[in-house]
């Protein structure tokens, strides 16, 4: 289907040059002289790279056929991450690439959202917090306070978190995904 500017919204999926887009940020402009124009940042679905696109006001592009579909983490297989669907048990591979930063938080039965473009996966989502355990961290020293200063705990997953001096080993915190820090201590 063919949308026109005048619908683009954030969030919008789009098709240019064979490849998948949405659309993060849009402005409508009516300069005083020459045609309007819509300015807009794009997010390649694929890559993620974020790209800059001008388009003249009334044109045409197509819209991404895309589809959500929530997927549970099971586990690694050499360099694969192994994803299934919670429906129809249907298992499907990604590469580290495909996966990217998220990798440091994959815990098994994690649910996380694949995009599927075309029928084929995508993109992987993870959700914006998890839950994990404290692997290994030096341990606190009597005194140290909430609001006193951080130090490094390497997490179940294997990421690597800056956390307050009074968590030990064994506690379980919350994190988020998309910046790496940490959220608060799960009771």
């Amino acid at each position: 289907m063919a949308l026109d500017t005048s619908q683009f919204k954030n969030g919008v999926k789009i098709v240019l040059d064979g490849e998948p887009f949405t659309i993060t940020y849009f402005q409508h402009v009516k300069p005083g002289k020459g045609g309007a124009f819509v300015r807009t940042k794009i997010k390649n679905l694929k890559n993620g790279r974020v790209l800059d696109r001008t388009f003249r006001s009334g044109e045409k592009v197509e819209e991404a056929d895309t589809q959500d579909r929530k997927m549970q983490y099971l586990y690694q297989d050499g360099d694969q991450y192994v994803f299934m669907d919670s429906d129809d048990y249907e298992q499907i591979h990604f590469s580290r690439e495909q996966v990217g930063e998220g990798v440091k938080y994959l815990k098994e039965n994690l649910e996380a959202s694949i995009l599927f473009w075309n029928g084929q996966p995508i993109n992987v989502e993870l959700p914006a917090f998890i839950e994990a355990q404290i692997a290994e961290c030096e341990p606190g020293v009597k005194g140290d306070t909430a609001s006193g200063g951080t130090k490094p705990a390497t997490l179940e997953t294997g990421a690597v978190v800056q956390v307050p001096l009074f968590l030990k080993e064994g506690e379980t915190i919350r994190v988020d995904t998309r910046s790496g820090e940490y959220v608060e201590r799960v009771n």
